[in-house]
């Protein structure tokens, strides 16, 4: 199993190209899930309302299995699936990348879409910074009070971040860990007495 990807710290936008007088303007956004994807399609069409087309692809899921192409009135095939081979080039996924074409009366014709739509997402994704992250893995545990010391250590161990931690005779911690740490945490919590724990993700 993969337990990380790779995709864009940050937003980038604004990426100017011109091919015979058309435009193509790049947006590069990470992004979690097809909401996100929305939003941010949205925004740009707010703020490019008068281009001639708002052409975008995605992939979601950490080896891309959730993605659309999309070419919004530009011939079949020439301007939304240039910009999804550019993410697959990369090996990026958890990602938006949109390009934005205002026409400058000269026609580009199929090829020459493809080409400017190419370089064009290339250019935006060689302006982002690209970051490898782990997946994340959310564990819940019940122990009694007096174990509190052993249960802390053990996440300190496996470098496990702490999201809530609630405290009676029973005591409940939730926290984030990375998924490839699961088993190895597992096979410790269900050597322990009186502790019961559970992942939210599985």
């Amino acid at each position: 199993m993969e337990f990380s990807f790779d995709t864009i710290k940050s937003p980038v936008e604004n990426m100017l190209l011109k091919e015979k007088g058309s435009k193509f303007i790049g947006f590069a956004f990470p992004v979690e899930n097809e909401k996100e994807v929305k939003e941010a399609l949205g925004k740009v069409k707010e703020e490019h309302p008068k281009a001639t087309h708002h052409c975008y692809a995605f992939r979601l899921g950490i080896k891309g299995e959730n993605y659309r192409a999309n070419d919004d009135g530009e011939p079949s095939g020439s301007a939304g699936l240039p910009i999804y081979n550019q993410l697959l080039a990369n090996n990026v996924t958890q990602i938006l990348l949109i390009v934005v074409r205002y026409y400058g009366g000269t026609k580009l014709g199929v090829s020459g879409l493809v080409k400017a739509y190419k370089e064009s997402a290339k250019f935006t994704l060689e302006s982002c910074e690209i970051i490898t992250k782990e997946l994340q893995s959310d564990i819940e545990i019940h122990f009694d009070f007096n174990q509190q010391n052993v249960i802390f250590t053990l996440l300190n161990k496996f470098g496990a971040k702490i999201i809530d931690f609630q405290t009676n005779e029973k005591c409940t911690i939730s926290a984030k860990l990375k998924t490839s740490e699961k088993e190895n945490i597992s096979e410790q919590l269900s050597e322990m007495q009186n502790i019961f724990f559970k992942f939210l993700d599985s």
